[in-house]
């Protein structure tokens, strides 16, 4: 039996509660919203699926569950220019939530912006092994730096480390061609708005952000010790501390099992320190 908690259960929240069920990832699902009629509704609507899936919505069952999903808080939407700049509106619902993790023994996921915060936030106010605290951002903007290579006819694999943000930092030195800086820095600036079409034209991300995290759920419960891209908190890794940010990491039954430090070139060593500072400036505001 497989039990997945979700904390805030809106668009995202909802999607991956639905799809890690479908799928026949987990069988049990506990699951919470501040929103009452929002919440009966996501229940109802995954009762009428005809799935065997046992659904709860008793916020003290979220300590039993294998896996927390944190996806609660206000969502990015046009008039929003970065992630970052939801720090303030989402830290106290993230702080409210803290308390729902008493005697938590699984994995959490943090899914809410500015992830790469408020996974360091979580981590340290709940006590939790950094290990077993996993932000989920760097598959998706894996995935979408894979799209615009592929429409530039560039292959290899992608990766991109940094921040889930404006200083995300796609790994070019990995691929079998060199990429020259120009370039470099266009399919960075592109990375940088490419939800933002989505958002004006839908309201949000759902389809990739989902399957990805059905995904990352599926690594932790299955330990299959997979390398991909998750946001972790840092103590020295590529020279950086005192945050949480993407990075090549083993996923398994017991969260983050390993990170591997990279030889990045000068250009990807440039943004990654950057994003360091960036983010651990963020998270100096949230944790002394």
């Amino acid at each position: 039996m497989a039990r997945l908690a979700v904390v805030g259960v809106g668009r995202i929240g909802g999607e991956v509660a639905y799809m890690a069920s479908a799928l026949g990832i987990v069988d049990e699902l506990v699951l919470y919203d501040n929103v009452p009629d929002l919440l009966k509704a996501q229940v109802l609507d995954l009762h009428h699926t005809g799935l065997d899936i046992t659904i709860s919505t008793d916020r003290n069952e979220i300590a039993g569950a294998d896996i927390c999903l944190f996806a609660a808080g206000l969502p990015r939407n046009p008039t929003v220019k970065t992630r970052a700049d939801l720090l303030d509106a989402n830290l106290p619902a993230t702080n409210d939530c803290t308390s729902f993790l008493n005697g938590f023994s699984g994995i959490l996921i943090t899914v809410t912006n500015p992830m790469d915060t408020n996974n360091y936030y979580l981590c340290k106010k709940t006590g939790l092994p950094r290990e077993r605290c996993i932000g989920f951002g760097g598959q998706l903007d894996s995935a979408r730096f894979g799209v615009a290579l592929r429409h530039r006819n560039i292959s290899g694999i992608p990766f991109v480390l940094g921040e889930h943000g404006e200083h995300q930092v796609p790994v070019f030195s990995r691929l079998p061609a060199q990429v020259p800086a120009p370039l470099r820095n266009e399919i960075l600036s592109e990375l940088r708005g490419s939800s933002m079409e989505i958002i004006k034209g839908k309201g949000g991300t759902v389809f990739g952000p989902a399957l990805h995290l059905a995904n990352l759920v599926r690594m932790v419960l299955s330990d299959t010790r997979e390398l991909t891209i998750c946001s972790s908190v840092l103590e020295g890794e590529y020279g950086i501390s005192g945050c949480s940010l993407g990075v090549p990491v083993r996923i398994g039954r017991e969260g983050i099992l390993g990170i591997e430090e990279w030889d990045l070139d000068a250009w990807e060593t440039g943004k990654m320190t950057a994003a360091g500072t960036f983010a651990k400036n963020l998270c100096s505001k949230v944790v002394s």
